[in-house]
């Protein structure tokens, strides 16, 4: 009986998930769809059409030469990486160092520590800029990297999980005499791959979609991100008049990060579904 109810809301099931998928991706199809239009032919169309008979590639040329939006992309992508490597660093020492080290205050130090997460965004922003504008680092890498080096959500989330790795495994590398930065390197990382690799995905996204803090500590366009960049082309009606060439630049930005989905994917569910320890 249970089985040939489940064989009845199966189909019903697999309707229902395909109908979400094609309201969740529909408006990337739309981006993709504008992007290709030309403006005369977007222009034209009272009613929106969901498709083209002529598409073209002008726009993504005209995306790049309206502001320097490759030398954006290249800023981003590099403060994208030195940021997430930063971060890794930090968030894997400090996550180790409350899983599996002992010292005075411990306890004490990372309940403190995740009572930062109570603090709203917005001071810390505040902060973040009065400190960074005091030490002169507003247009430089430094002050866009520096204050988004650490978080404590991903500290505790790698904490968790180091904390299932097996204590025998610990004392047994421990009486080999393993140091405890050679345990951390030869063990607890390979075996909790799969949440660190979500992290640094998370955290690439994250870097990738920042959009207020870069727009508060630059206003030289050396120095602006890919976000910036959207945000010149409105500013300067570019983006406001030419809707398929607005549409081309994002197309060019959200690429990135949909190929980093795809490419990780599998890591990124398994990070998300089990726990540190391997079975």
């Amino acid at each position: 009986m249970e089985k040939e109810k489940n064989f009845k809301l199966k189909p019903l099931t697999y309707v229902f998930l395909t109908l979400w998928a094609l309201i969740v991706l529909f408006p990337f199809y739309w981006m993709v769809l504008t992007s290709v239009k030309g403006y005369g032919a977007y222009n034209s169309e009272y009613i929106p059409k969901l498709y083209t008979l002529s598409p073209t590639l002008q726009n993504y040329a005209d995306a790049f030469t309206a502001v320097p939006l490759a030398r954006y992309f290249v800023n981003t992508v590099f403060f994208t990486v030195a940021t997430t490597l930063i971060m890794l660093a930090v968030t894997i020492l400090a996550a180790y160092a409350f899983a599996r080290l002992d010292f005075r205050g411990k306890n004490l130090v990372f309940v403190l520590f995740l009572s930062l997460m109570m603090i709203p965004n917005e001071l810390v922003i505040i902060t973040n800029y009065v400190t960074v504008t005091n030490l002169d680092l507003r247009n430089t890498f430094t002050g866009l990297i520096l204050p988004s080096v650490t978080s404590v959500f991903y500290i505790y989330l790698l904490k968790e999980n180091f904390e299932q790795v097996p204590d025998q495994l610990y004392y047994a590398a421990k009486v080999d005499g393993t140091s405890d930065l050679k345990y951390l390197f030869k063990v607890m990382i390979p075996i909790c791959k799969p949440t660190i690799v979500t992290i640094t995905i998370l955290k690439a996204i994250e870097c990738w979609n920042s959009y207020v803090w870069p727009r508060l500590v630059t206003d030289d366009e050396n120095y602006f991100l890919v976000s910036n960049g959207i945000q010149s082309i409105r500013e300067n009606g570019f983006g406001r008049e030419n809707i398929p060439a607005m549409m081309a630049a994002v197309v060019v930005i959200s690429l990135p990060l949909i190929l980093l989905f795809l490419v990780f994917r599998h890591m990124i569910m398994a990070g998300v579904s089990r726990g540190g320890t391997k079975g």
